[in-house]
């Protein structure tokens, strides 16, 4: 799973980006993303989180949506997320073969999430795939299956995207 970070304050009282933390609409939309996780047979295992305050933030607030419905996964800050190529994020998905989890969560950043995500896309939901081409959108969540055991075997146009899935869409949908 690929999480894009929550919506964000535009800048940071310290003017670094790092800093930036999420406003009112983007602890929602966390909220809502990690209980729509619960909800369904998504838990992750393994959390791999950039250490950005906003993607740090995301986190924490989905997490809570999620406790007492799923147990608490493993997580682990990478600084190496933050401004990361879709070869950096791939490479950071490999490396968790180390942990051997089943399901995985990466909390990123755009424009090196989005791209990884199409990337990543080989076949999958045909609406989803339309949605998640124009654009991640803050809290905007990719759901991939691939048909292997190995996150060494992780690699471009080998997923299946099962969902795409937004605050914005979630909305729609209970409307």
């Amino acid at each position: 799973m690929l999480l894009r970070h929550a919506k964000t304050e535009t800048d940071a009282p310290s003017g670094r980006d790092q800093d930036r933390r999420l406003d009112e609409r983007g602890h929602q939309d966390a909220a809502m993303i990690g209980d729509f996780i619960a909800g369904h047979p998504l838990a992750p295992e393994l959390v791999l989180v950039s250490t950005a305050v906003r993607a740090q933030q995301t986190w924490e607030l989905a997490l809570e949506a999620m406790k007492d419905r799923v147990v608490s996964p493993q997580v682990e800050s990478v600084p190496e997320l933050y401004g990361a190529e879709p070869m950096q994020i791939l490479h950071q998905i490999r490396l968790a073969a180390a942990f051997d989890p089943k399901q995985l969560l990466v909390v990123g950043h755009n424009p090196g999430l989005h791209e990884l995500a199409l990337a990543l896309t080989g076949q999958g939901d045909p609406e989803a795939r339309q949605e998640l081409m124009r654009n991640m959108p803050t809290s905007g969540l990719a759901i991939f299956d691939f048909d292997t055991d190995d996150w060494g075997d992780v690699s471009f146009a080998r997923g299946n995207l099962l969902m795409f899935i937004t605050p914005k869409l979630l909305k729609q949908g209970s409307d």
